[in-house]
């Protein structure tokens, strides 16, 4: 078994250990007691899926897309959402 490297006093989170000059000294899983555990809060806002769409329906999507100004994915979630 290797001997652990103490952490320096000085550095109050693991941040500065991750830099790459530093990477080669410390093993951050030597060290679980400077970890902690936080309560993360998340929404998944979009879902990507893909499908088979003809070579001139996407000629079509990209002409209207670049004429209204918005991205291609946007006008398509909302061409789909309309119809649906």
């Amino acid at each position: 078994m290797r001997k652990k490297k103490p952490i320096d006093p000085s550095l109050n989170s693991l941040r500065p250990m991750m830099k790459p000059r530093s990477l080669g000294r410390y093993d951050t899983m030597d060290y679980p007691q400077a970890f902690r555990t936080i309560k993360v809060v998340s929404e998944l806002r979009n879902r990507h899926c893909e499908i088979p769409i003809g070579a001139d329906v996407i000629v079509g999507l990209r002409r209207r897309a670049r004429k209204a100004g918005v991205p291609l994915g946007r006008l398509a979630s909302e061409l789909l959402r309309k119809e649906l």
